[in-house]
């Protein structure tokens, strides 16, 4: 949370922490806006910075260009910067901690000398299915089409040329903390995205390298899997330090200092239940952007495979269910857009957050049940439902109740219908126990109502903290500060005796009418599904 900025004492306290370098930084590159946020030693943030960004096709698939990828980190930072000078009247020359994070899973590829082979294969791609159909049959575990291992596989199978030259392979998180510290290492949270992870070990599981193998041994590839993946670290471990060469890629102007220590970087999955303080068993958290998904802790593994649910780990290597569904609010803020743009032909000035306001809170006037309207938010593919490239679809029944309130419930609850797909196998078929959720999300900052619909879409109770709309750049700095505690407690007591010890949330219970509506909706959604694998069809045409 934003420290009020009349305050003379905080004001002067956290200029003597900025000069002294006793602060820490998170930096997150998410799938349409990169983050920086500067915390203090308290973990209240002193500055935030923002840096707008959008994937595209290249050759097929899903991707950013690195270059996008520095030109936003670095505008990013130069922005953090300016505003930390502007506010505290003292530049901005080194910081005590630091971590990266960023999108999880997809596909960095690069040769012995450091070399890029192919573009950034990223989370949204739905091109693996082959390779994913033979490694779950192999290794007897879900492997999902964005894994890092999905994405290499299937590139032999292709016979794509770069892979013969493949010496590093490596998440978005993975690749910047590697050019700002030289060192080759991955959080456990976004490691457990490439390969599947050993519990007990907290590495890459050493049956499944040995199955890869053999499965591959036809391609002559000549290293192991594992020699190519970055060295797996859990939360606190020490990850390197800020080199000269990387504090010249933040800062082209030479005042930031080199000498920051470095947390093991980690995905948004991993920084999101850090932020939300859901990192122990019978907890998790919802995060909402342009994916959408549910991180449950387990109080053990589950006993089947299931191709909607992914097993991965917290950033200490706990179990963890996830269910990932690739589009979440995307398509939602293309209607805010679209009504925007309607307003501007009146020559009426709203702001997208006002808007976002107005148009949520009216779809609590809405029917329970989205009054007979149905939104399919897949601008890309959605593997829960077997939809492999996706169409956003609005669909409405020749009796429904076509008026404002129903079409932004019907929106609201399409956001939310594929998350509550997965989640009914693991609440249903495992009998996972789960005691509440925490969300956060840009989503969240309006009041009760996304919270509201949630929870009457799982069933389940729904927490909202003070800290929902700082998103993951604020988790990972929290990662970041924890370096300094890893010799005297676990991430769990840090965060409840450091971070959250004041945290104020607020609880929704899911309601009756609500609950039914949602499933009257639910049903009405899977009924329609077709048709979107009918769009599948007539793009492959």
């Amino acid at each position: 949370m934003m420290v009020d900025d009349t305050n003379a004492g905080f004001l002067s306290e956290a200029a003597a922490a900025i000069t002294d370098g006793t602060t820490a930084l998170g930096i997150e590159l998410g799938s349409t806006r990169i983050k920086a946020v500067l915390v203090d030693s308290s973990a209240n943030t002193l500055s935030s910075a923002t840096y707008d960004w959008q994937s595209e096709m290249v050759d097929g698939h899903w991707s950013y260009a690195l270059e996008d990828v520095w030109t936003g980190i670095q505008t990013c930072f130069a922005r953090l910067s300016e505003d930390v000078l502007f506010r505290y009247e003292v530049p901005l020359k080194r910081v005590g901690y630091m971590g990266i994070s960023a999108m999880m899973h997809g596909y960095l590829a690069f040769d012995e000398n450091g070399k890029q082979l192919v573009p950034f294969r990223t989370w949204r791609d739905t091109t693996t299915g082959q390779a994913c159909e033979k490694l779950i049959q192999e290794f007897q575990t879900n492997i999902p089409h964005r894994w890092s291992v999905a994405h290499y596989y299937q590139a032999m199978l292709n016979g794509e040329e770069h892979v013969s030259d493949v010496r590093f392979l490596t998440t978005l998180s993975g690749y910047v903390h590697w050019k700002l510290t030289g060192e080759k290492i991955l959080g456990i949270g976004d490691a457990s995205g490439m390969f599947p992870i050993e519990l007990e070990s907290k590495t890459y599981d050493s049956e499944c390298v040995k199955k890869f193998g053999s499965l591959t041994r036809e391609f002559d590839i000549g290293v192991g899997i594992d020699q190519l993946l970055p060295r797996v670290a859990c939360a606190g471990e020490y990850a390197g330090k800020l080199t000269e060469e990387g504090a010249t890629l933040l800062d082209h102007t030479g005042v930031f200092q080199p000498g920051a220590e470095f947390c093991p970087p980690e995905g948004d999955a991993g920084t999101g239940m850090t932020a939300t303080n859901a990192i122990m068993p019978r907890t998790g958290n919802v995060s909402v952007g342009t994916s959408l998904f549910a991180m449950i802790v387990l109080e053990s593994p589950i006993k089947a495979v299931y191709r909607e649910i992914d097993l991965v780990c917290t950033p200490e290597g706990k179990p963890v269910a996830m269910v990932h569904c690739n589009n979440g609010s995307a398509d939602l803020n293309a209607w805010v857009m679209l009504f925007q743009e309607v307003l501007r032909t009146f020559g009426k000035s709203v702001s997208p957050d006002e808007l976002y306001s107005k148009l949520l809170n009216i779809s609590s006037e809405g029917r329970s049940d989205g009054g007979g309207l149905i939104s399919y938010n897949y601008i890309a593919g959605e593997p829960i439902t077997g939809v492999e490239t996706g169409t956003p679809m609005f669909l409405r029944k020749n009796d429904s109740e076509f008026n404002l309130a129903n079409f932004m419930q019907s929106q609201l609850m399409g956001v939310f219908a594929t998350l509550r797909i997965g989640m009914d196998i693991l609440t249903g078929e495992e009998g996972v126990a789960i005691d509440y959720l925490l969300a956060h999300g840009g989503l969240f900052k309006t009041p009760v109502i996304a919270q509201q619909t949630l929870a009457d879409a799982l069933g389940t109770p729904i927490a909202v903290g003070e800290n929902a709309g700082e998103g993951g750049a604020w988790g990972m700095a929290v990662l970041a500060l924890f370096n300094e505690y890893r010799d005297a407690m676990y991430l769990q007591d840090y965060l409840n005796s450091h971070v959250f010890r004041t945290e104020k949330s607020t609880v929704l219970d899911p309601k009756p009418e609500g609950t039914e509506g949602f499933a009257q909706y639910l049903e009405d959604f899977k009924s329609k599904l077709p048709a979107q694998e009918a769009l599948d069809v007539q793009g492959t045409e």
